[in-house]
């Protein structure tokens, strides 16, 4: 029993501010850890370590012999530690904050096991000699736990109540569209990736598909997004939703500045700064997509009468309850 006082005494709970933080922190280093990867894939430094989990047969670490190949593969091999360390701070503010909310445990939860995952995934790219499809995997799973801390830093910023959309049906069947055109701009990039010349390693194998061709493909769906994207500034507009048309001109912003930043890399033959500043931007385009996504919809604050729900403060003329 008295354990059990001691305990409670030195684990304090932790507050939303602080538990907030730490989510945007997580996705924060999450996003670091794809530009530091492809900081490694564009110095050729992608099998600097040339297996896993060990650098070399011997060593955990790397070798003075390995050079300056070996430093940045296993350099980026410990900023995976310090991800996870984020992301195991974020999982336990869940479990000591107070009340305890519902969906934070699971989202946390997934992040965290994400990381591993996610890291195995790139001990597999090494063993497979930088395979681009398991490249390409690689890089998609960093945006999955990318998406998961951002819904847990937006969920952690709602209230408790129930869900009401802010924007009619139609509406938010075409920002579901928008997110999954997004998605797959994001898959054909990374064949784009696996056909040209930044392969990780000298030696390492190419998908095999032709870069104009796929290039194209790319660009086209990038076409797309734009336009479905400028459709709904004008459709958000239309009906009073404030919140999502900002959502929606900050997606169309992060997407000109990447698209303008993907024509340039192209016509002057992929220069490896730019091809990191594209990454970069592949991020920020998901987490501008789920924006938007999360726009169209609102939590509201859990009310003691029925007076009192009908008197919360909305972004559209007609919320209607959804179920998720």
């Amino acid at each position: 029993m008295r354990r059990i006082c001691a305990v409670n005494r030195i684990v304090r709970p932790v507050s939303g501010i602080l538990l907030r933080r730490l989510a945007l922190a997580s996705i924060i280093a999450n996003v670091g850890i794809v530009v530091t990867g492809g900081a490694v894939r564009l110095t050729a430094s992608g099998l600097g370590c040339p297996t896993w989990p060990r650098c070399t047969d011997d060593s955990y670490v790397t070798t003075p012999e390995m050079g300056v190949y070996g430093v940045i593969e296993f350099g980026n091999r410990m900023l995976t530690f310090a991800v996870a360390l984020i992301a195991l701070a974020t999982l336990l503010a869940v479990l000591a904050h107070r009340p305890r909310r519902p969906g934070l445990l699971a989202l946390a939860v997934g992040v965290f096991l994400g990381i591993p995952a996610q890291a195995v995934l790139g001990g597999i790219t090494v063993l497979t000699n930088l395979n681009p499809w398991v490249v390409g995997l690689h890089f998609l799973a960093s945006m999955a736990v990318i998406a998961a801390a951002y819904a847990l830093w937006r969920r952690i910023g709602d209230p408790d109540g129930p869900t009401v959309a802010v924007v009619p049906a139609p509406l938010r069947a075409l920002a579901r569209v928008t997110t999954g055109v997004t998605v797959a701009v994001l898959v054909v990039g990374t064949w784009v990736t696996g056909s040209g010349p930044h392969a990780g390693d000298h030696g390492a194998a190419r998908n095999g598909l032709d870069p104009e061709t796929i290039s194209q493909v790319h660009a086209d769906g990038v076409f797309l997004l734009i336009g479905l994207s400028v459709a709904l500034i004008f459709a958000f507009r239309a009906v009073g939703a404030q919140r999502a048309t900002r959502a929606a001109i900050i997606l169309v912003a992060v997407e000109l500045g990447q698209g303008l930043i993907g024509f340039v890399q192209y016509f002057t033959h992929l220069p490896a700064i730019l091809v990191g500043a594209h990454m970069l931007g592949s991020c920020l385009v998901l987490l501008a997509a789920l924006s938007v996504q999360w726009s169209t919809r609102e939590r509201r604050a859990v009310t003691s009468t029925p007076q009192a729900a009908q008197a919360a403060p909305t972004d559209a003329a007609t919320p209607v309850p959804v179920t998720a």
